[in-house]
């Protein structure tokens, strides 16, 4: 799984890039737009992006991702959420590290989807794994999009620029479970949130 994911992510990353960096990000000014790091798009309340361009959008093309509209973030307009720290141990060491980011909960609400609201998530990374949860569940489990690891932004082509994560130490359903286990439903690389109404 994680040699097919490395080989994947090499070979798409080419597109991410191009794609990202003609979209202006939220609150940007003219001429200082930033890259956009994460699209949400489906059942949103507020968007500040058009439809899906086939021209530059091609990783969300070749993933089959279509959207009308959607609401970007750059990484200035994730850094403005409040953040919060979670210290799960990671399967790829078996060691304690610190997370920080705000609540995927917060995320979606600052695309206009609100709290509570009985819907479906697909969390798509860079990759086109793809994990599908509800909102509830994201809550229960107090899922964030993590953008710092031990204090560092993460890179794209490591973990981040985003991965959707919890403390899994802590959350019932996979605490006792194997550390390699746990983690199953929080993508990193991280770019494409899809909000379905359930």
């Amino acid at each position: 799984m994680i040699n097919k994911r490395h080989f994947v992510t090499t070979i798409g990353l080419a597109g991410v890039l191009p794609a990202t960096s003609a979209i202006a990000a939220p609150n940007a000014k003219a001429g200082a737009a930033q890259p956009t790091l994460l699209t949400v798009s489906g059942a949103v309340g507020k968007t500040n992006r058009g439809a899906l361009d086939p021209v530059i959008d091609q990783m969300m093309g070749k993933h089959k991702i279509q959207f009308s509209k959607a609401f970007a973030f750059d990484a200035a307009a994730l850094q403005r959420l409040p953040a919060v720290t979670i210290k799960p141990t990671l399967e790829y060491d078996n060691k304690v590290h610190t997370l920080e980011g705000p609540l995927l909960a917060t995320v979606l609400e600052a695309a206009g989807v609100a709290r509570g609201s009985n819907v479906q998530l697909g969390l798509r990374a860079v990759d086109g794994y793809n994990v599908a949860i509800s909102l509830a569940d994201a809550a229960q489990y107090r899922m964030i999009v993590a953008t710092r690891l031990d204090g560092q932004p993460m890179a794209l082509g490591g973990l981040g620029p985003q991965w959707a994560v919890y403390d899994a130490d802590n959350v019932a359903p996979f605490k006792d479970k194997p550390v390699q286990e746990r983690f199953a439903l929080c993508p990193w690389g991280l770019y494409h949130i899809d909000v379905k109404v359930a």
